[in-house]
């Protein structure tokens, strides 16, 4: 089922599958963690229903992106291990982030040797 948002379709089932994907989460256990039957997650994947905007929101919140993301208009366009990496960053304190901009100055200044 789609939806029709300023003149654009919206796939529930694509974008549900992409983000699945860069979280690196297998459907099954999406399903377990946000209180779903795995049915419920392959019938949104399938194109055969919609969810809830409650269990959307509840995708959303394990998936580590927020309802906008979902419905974001622009294509995303960074690969999927990017998109991963950095809703991994975003859980990091400041601390930890410039520690790991530290860390990866000095591996892309290694790899250039």
């Amino acid at each position: 089922m789609n939806i029709i948002q300023g003149g654009i379709e919206l796939n529930y089932a694509s974008r549900l599958k992409y983000f699945r994907n860069v979280a690196g989460i297998s459907a099954n256990a999406l399903a377990k963690k946000v209180g779903l039957d795995p049915t419920t997650i392959y019938k949104i994947e399938s194109n055969d229903s919609k969810p809830s905007l409650g269990s959307l929101e509840r995708i959303c919140d394990v998936l580590g992106i927020t309802l906008a993301d979902f419905f974001a208009e622009e294509k995303q366009e960074l690969e999927p291990e990017l998109r991963r990496l950095i809703e991994t960053v975003k859980k990091l304190s400041p601390e930890q982030r410039d520690q790991l901009q530290k860390l990866l100055e000095v591996m892309s200044t290694d790899s250039k040797k």
